[in-house]
């Protein structure tokens, strides 16, 4: 029996955990599994297609109560689109289910013209996305699956932060009517909203008020801002954490506000630097005549380092302690005393 993979979080994230109250939920694609059964008991269009990805996607289940409405095509990803794509011509409403890293990659074509040129509503959901293959290396890390798809037009991005926006997610997915793409981590999540939260795409959602500096954070890696956010409050620094859930159409007010009143900003995604959600922000403040000052933490220009999820996310930065660091460089403050300070109380 292998060794558990390693906590993402280190002990005294574990600390801010506790005091924040957070439940422990489970990882998103379990939410995504469990909420499609349910949508597709009431929906007899809901169809799902997978690339020899049922076990991995979570949707074992699903095939075994749905067995005439699960398609297995094997690895074949563009054949998984153009039959997606073909199911909802004819009027079905198809989950389009494989690994992020090569659906983005593989089948392309067939998600620019058979899906997004054509305007079928196929769900495409890409899974294991970001570093969760951990040592499998970047032959199967997704970090570019993003900026590839925000450069086609007429697709909606989703990147759920917990269970909760999971749900919804999923749901609003099965009623839109224009291609939606869903990406999602294997990791368990904690809950991060009330089950009434208000959810619609392309609308962000605030977890957190302050003032002082505002992290934009989109997927897995919204906890490690709300985190930083409490960890900073020990020393007086309000942030505002901010879920962009929806990638494309991006929350432009949301952003605006964030520049206009806060005295930084700090994006995070688990997702190349180039072409993702923090060169999307910058654009929007840019072009708003907003300058503050601004960085983006997420995966530099290299191939990834190799090592399980929580080794790559403390290499690039993407924890409690490196976040908190980052946002007081960024407001002027000194880092040195940081780490003994909070280790001290």
């Amino acid at each position: 029996m292998s060794a558990p993979a390693p906590s993402v979080f280190s002990e005294l994230a574990q600390q801010y955990i506790h005091r924040l109250g957070l439940v422990p939920g489970i990882p998103n694609l379990d939410a995504y599994s469990r909420t499609l059964i349910d949508l597709a008991g009431k929906d007899p269009r809901i169809v799902v297609v997978t690339s020899d990805s049922r076990g991995s996607g979570k949707l074992t289940p699903f095939g075994e109560t749905f067995p005439d409405r699960h398609i297995e095509v094997g690895i074949a990803e563009q054949n998984l689109v153009g039959i997606a794509a073909g199911l909802a011509a004819v009027g079905k409403k198809p989950f389009a289910t494989s690994p992020s890293s090569f659906l983005r990659a593989r089948a392309v074509e067939q998600i620019k013209n058979d899906v997004c040129y054509s305007d079928v509503p196929v769900v495409l959901v890409g899974i294991s996305a970001g570093v969760s293959y951990g040592a499998l290396g970047s032959t199967h890390h997704s970090l570019h699956d993003i900026a590839l798809l925000r450069a086609i037009s007429n697709i909606t991005i989703i990147v759920p932060a917990d269970n909760v926006e999971t749900e919804k997610a999923v749901r609003a997915a099965a009623q839109a009517e224009h291609p939606v793409f869903l990406r999602f981590g294997k990791a368990p999540m904690y809950t991060l909203h009330s089950e009434n939260v208000d959810f619609e795409p392309g609308r962000a959602t605030r977890i957190r008020d302050g003032n002082d500096i505002a992290f934009i954070a989109t997927g897995e890696v919204v906890v490690h801002c709300l985190l930083a956010a409490a960890y900073l409050e020990e020393y007086g620094v309000k942030a505002r954490v901010v879920s962009m859930h929806t990638i494309k159409p991006l929350d432009i007010d949301e952003i605006l506000d964030a520049g206009k009143s806060c005295r930084a900003v700090i994006t995070v995604e688990e997702h190349s630097v180039h072409g993702g959600l923090g060169e999307a922000v910058a654009a929007v403040l840019l072009q708003a005549g907003i300058c503050v000052p601004f960085y983006i933490v997420g995966i530099p220009d290299e191939e990834t380092v190799t090592g399980s999820q929580a080794d790559i996310f403390r290499h690039y930065g993407l924890t409690m302690e490196s976040l908190a660091e980052k946002a007081l460089l960024l407001l002027g403050e000194s880092v040195g005393i940081l780490p003994h300070r909070v280790g001290s109380k």
